[in-house]
Parts: C-alpha cells; structure tokens; sequence
C-alpha cells in the first residue's frame, strides 16, 4: 500500500466559475462533541471559495450551566482560522501562550504556519448564548510554513450604508479594511440588512464570491435565500446588490480562485500525503507544536491515517 493510500485526505481544488452564476450548495449537520454545526464548505461539489477552504456555522444557542464550546488542545498546519461571533463568547489558548476572549464585533485569528496548538471552549463568565462561524483559509504555497502567529481585534470595521450594517473581518469590502493580516487576498463580511431596503456595493470581478444566510430574508436576483444553504456566485460580479423585506444577516467571503491543489486531513492543510503522515507523527510524540499550558484537561489525539477525518469542526 501506498503513502497515498494510508492517508485518506481530502483533497480541495478550486474550481473558480469564470463567469458569475448563482448555484446553491445544501449544507450538511456535523457534530463537535455536543455542539451540532453546519458545514458549508468544504461539501463534495465545493471544496472553496477563494482561499476560505472551510466554513462551518453553529448556534444560536442558549444555555445555562454547560459550556457548549469546549475543544481540546490539537494541532493545525497550513492555515489560518478565522473566528467569527454574532452572539457569545470564545476562549482563545494556543501554544504561543496567547490567550484571548472573542466576542461580537471582533475577530480571531490564528495563523498556524509550520505548526500550532491551540483550544477553544466557553468561558466561565459567559453570557449563556453562543452564536457564529469558524472559518479556514488556506496559506499559499509561500507562506505555509512560516512562523505561527495570533491576533486578537477587537472590533473590525464596520461601513454604514442607507440599506446595511457591514462589518469586514478579512480584506476589504464597501470602503472599509479589516486590520488583520492575511498571505492572500480575500474578503469576508458580515452584512446585517435593514428592513425593506436594498443595499449594492461594489466587488472585486476577480474574485469569486459566495453567501450563507445567518438570519431573516435577503433575496438576490429575485432568488430568496434560506438559512442552511451556500449560494455561489461565481466570479466576473462588479457589484452585488441584496434586499432585505423584514430584515436579515448574512456572511460573504471570497477571493480569487485558489491557484493550488490542496490536502485536508484532519487539522491539516497540506500538499502531499507526506506533509500529512510527518504532521501526524510530530503531533503524537509532542514534536513541532507545543503544548497549550493554560488548558486544564488531556489534549485530542490524532485519528488513524488510513481512517477518513473531516477537519475538526470549530477547530
């Protein structure tokens, strides 16, 4: 048997529309622990948009004396995560010995590189709600095995318009630019709509574009959008314009179509099977990514490479 064979990774390839469409996506229900999640992507018919190669959208929840949230430490190569909150709480811990609190309005993000730690788990002081997105970008070539790195902001910006609310967590959009740093270009926003009104704004033609309705109505070329369902909208779009009757929010994210085939497996985004099968091996004999001291309680360990293991789903 082969190395290629043993490691049963997911393999993502852009398939970047040179045109813009509409196409909906079915999302699909995953489970983290007890937390359940909708994946948008990765799904069999697509693996990205831009370099955003995973998006999965949990809550909203209530709760009172459970932490919903509570991952252990575990590894990442490859990629940046990208936490974003609508209502709630996140604790941040990684091997750097970062620690950070996310909260609505501002954004998380960790970039792994060559190798990090990290957990994520509702604090003790919480405000018994947890709602939101956890996003994956996959690092260029170039750029994958740098150093790790984290950034907490704060607030990103937010850009008022007649017909929305637009917070920028990554790039630029509508005027507006996130701080964070990213090796790509991209965009993601949150756009919460204002009842009975249309908003329009400008986007890169370059970049191909994607929509995942949070909450309430938005429609889209006369297409009505619904919860649960990733609406592709291929690249060559100069704007986009979105209505809104009683009010709705929705994520978009985008970027230009990623130019190199990738690997997930488990944590990892990788290039060959190789990466995959080293990252693993250092991961069980606590090489490459440190430990995560401000953790109380064991770390995850890795699943057989033979056996398929879909990313981790708030990781």
């Amino acid at each position: 048997m082969t190395l290629s064979s043993q490691v049963a990774a997911e393999q993502c390839v852009a398939l970047g529309v040179p045109h813009h469409t509409l196409e909906v996506y079915p999302n699909r229900d995953v489970s983290l622990g007890h937390l359940a999640v909708t994946r948008a992507i990765p799904i069999r018919d697509r693996r990205m948009v831009g370099p955003w190669c995973f998006l999965d959208r949990f809550g909203p929840l209530s709760f009172s004396a459970d932490r919903p949230m509570d991952v252990a430490p575990h590894p990442h190569i490859g990629l940046q995560t990208v936490t974003w909150l609508l209502e709630g709480e996140i604790l941040h811990d990684d091997s750097l010995g970062s620690e950070a609190t996310g909260r609505p309005g501002g954004v998380n993000l960790m970039t792994a590189g060559r190798g990090i730690t990290h957990a994520e788990q509702t604090p003790a002081a919480n405000s018994g709600r947890l709602n939101g997105a956890q996003l994956w970008v996959a690092l260029p070539d170039a750029e994958r095995n740098v150093a790790p790195a984290f950034e907490h902001i704060a607030r990103v910006p937010v850009i008022e318009t007649p017909g929305a609310a637009i917070q920028i967590f990554a790039g630029s959009l509508a005027g507006g630019t996130s701080p964070g740093r990213f090796a790509t270009s991209l965009v993601g926003a949150d756009i919460e709509f204002h009842p009975g009104h249309t908003t329009e704004f400008a986007t890169d033609p370059s970049f191909e574009h994607a929509l995942l309705l949070l909450s309430g109505d938005a429609d889209l070329e006369g297409q009505r959008l619904v919860t649960r369902h990733l609406y592709y909208l291929g690249t060559q779009r100069s704007s986009v314009a979105l209505r809104s009757e009683a009010g709705g929010r929705l994520l978009l994210i985008g970027g230009p179509p990623f130019p190199e085939p990738i690997l997930m497996w488990w944590n990892f985004v990788a290039r060959t099977p190789d990466e995959i099968a080293a990252a693993r091996a250092d991961w069980e004999a606590h090489r490459r990514f440190g430990d995560v001291t401000a953790y109380q309680g064991p770390r995850l360990d890795a699943p057989a490479l033979a056996r398929f293991a879909r990313p981790n789903a708030v990781s």
